[in-house]
């Protein structure tokens, strides 16, 4: 009730910076009770337009300050990250429309270009990478040990988070935003001096995560070094990509298709003249590492592998587990990974607390048993005789692939955020792996582990096209073509 009388208040206010205030508050509540504001782009629109007009003032700190506050309005975690829902996903065109028409958005993503374009891959000497993170660089491991043994090509590693001189600079969303429109002069020689050598040494820079760290490169003309940003799933919902200077990117790469389209709805410049060219490469996995015999008891055990997020739905999983045990109880599920941090914020922990009530149902009868982090991921899978995607959105969902290749037989759910969309599940993956149920999940998992044949016939089939489809030694050369080669 106090939220919405806010927002009727701040609908009917009259001055901009009192209706900004008013429809904050009434979000902020709501996002306090892990709910999705009512007028969520109502409240952060009107903190837009007091940005446009501290902008058009030529104040640029406190109209870099107002456009930070309005897109950590519009991208908390508790819309996007934390529930099974997201209006960026509903609508993503609608959701963003006025970060499209603010006047300091507008001028904080313009193009400002580089005094130079990229330079072909050199003749005569290695090409030198540079492979960049910030404090996440798990996908990186299989690239960067290729091109480390690659005689054609030099590379370093470099961590924005952890390198001494960097790590203090490459942070803080306002001052970037600020930078970008001109003002913080101090902040932006600190960069150049920062970043200038690593740009100088480097033909080309692969970014890993297009969000912190490719906002803070971009800041600065990377001459002719060749920039090429990899852009997994969460950045599609957060503010990075709507401040990003893609005019300094010559290479943007999704893991999936559906990510993609997702992104460019999102961030309509993406396809604009002057865009970076546009690829769909998956992530590098050793798959050939995980097949091994299955226990003799896996083929009753389903796997889920990855539930430390609201997105991953383990209580999806455990629906379906529920309608397999009706028709025989020796079906149990394995949740492999961190659980849910309940301290993330009151939508997390809401589904934090019912999955907990699921639990505590289902454990002590060991219909489920929560493995827990591990880093032995191929002896797990020898345990699990069916793999299940149970998410509401993936970028790719490594977890998943790798259980298929293992030999299990693979469910995946129909991923919601992209169901009705182009691309998603039923396009990433073969279509007799994806359902839109857990009936039909049910029915599918009954038929296929029938019987011991009928199951290690599927399984096999399973590992036969992720080997074939997503292993490293057919992945790597779409990599080569973008990095080494510059083909792709």
């Amino acid at each position: 009730m106090g939220a919405r009388l806010l927002a009727t208040l701040g609908q009917r206010a009259g001055r901009r910076r009192l209706r900004a205030d008013l429809l904050a508050e009434a979000a902020e509540l709501e996002l306090s009770h892990g709910l999705t504001p009512h007028r969520l782009v109502d409240a952060y629109t009107a903190e837009l337009s007091c940005a446009d007009s501290l902008h058009k003032q030529g104040d640029k700190r406190a109209a870099s300050a107002s456009a930070a506050k309005a897109l950590m309005l519009a991208f908390h975690r508790v819309p996007h990250i934390d529930r099974l829902t997201s209006p960026l996903a509903d609508d993503p065109q609608g959701f963003t429309a006025p970060l499209h028409r603010s006047r300091v958005l507008r001028a904080i993503s313009a193009p400002r270009g580089r005094t130079a374009p990229a330079a072909p891959p050199p003749e005569g000497r290695a090409l030198r990478l540079l492979v960049i993170n910030r404090a996440n660089a798990n996908f990186l491991p299989l690239i960067t040990e290729r091109y480390e043994r690659h005689p054609g090509v030099e590379v370093r590693s470099l961590d924005l988070a952890t390198d001494p001189e960097l790590a203090p600079l490459a942070k803080g969303l306002q001052r970037m935003m600020e930078r970008s429109i001109g003002g913080q002069v101090p902040y932006g020689r600190a960069i150049e001096k920062a970043l200038r050598p690593h740009l100088d040494w480097a033909d080309t820079v692969f970014v890993d995560w297009c969000s912190t760290a490719a906002a803070f490169l971009t800041l600065v003309d990377p001459g002719t070094t060749r920039v090429v940003v990899r852009l997994h799933s969460f950045e599609a919902f957060s503010y990075w990509p709507h401040i990003i200077d893609f005019s300094r990117v010559d290479d943007l790469v999704f893991v999936g298709a559906h990510v993609r389209d997702l992104a460019t709805a999102a961030v309509p410049r993406l396809l604009a003249e002057g865009a970076p060219r546009l690829h769909v490469i998956h992530n590098a996995m050793d798959l050939a590492a995980l097949q091994r015999p299955k226990r003799p008891d896996a083929r009753f055990t389903l796997g889920l592998v990855g539930v430390g997020q609201v997105a991953k739905d383990p209580r999806w999983a455990i629906e379906v587990l529920r309608l397999l045990r009706k028709h025989d109880d020796r079906y149990r599920l394995l949740l492999v990974g961190g659980g849910l941090n309940a301290d993330a914020g009151p939508a997390a922990r809401a589904y934090h607390d019912r999955l907990e009530r699921d639990l505590a149902r289902l454990e002590p009868s060991g219909a489920v048993r929560r493995f827990g982090q591990t880093d032995d991921i191929p002896a797990v899978l020898e345990e699990v005789g069916v793999i299940l995607s149970a998410s509401v959105r993936e970028s790719f969902h490594c977890g998943f692939v790798e259980g298929a290749a293992s030999g299990a037989v693979p469910v995946a759910r129909d991923w919601p955020f992209f169901a009705d969309g182009d691309n998603g599940a039923r396009t990433l993956f073969p279509q007799e792996w994806v359902v839109a149920t857990p009936e039909e999940a049910a029915r599918r998992i009954l038929a296929c582990t029938a019987t011991e044949e009928t199951w290690l016939k599927g399984g096999q089939a399973a590992a036969e096209h992720a080997l074939s489809a997503w292993d490293w030694t057919v992945v790597r050369d779409d990599f080569d073509r973008l990095l080494v080669r510059d083909e792709a």
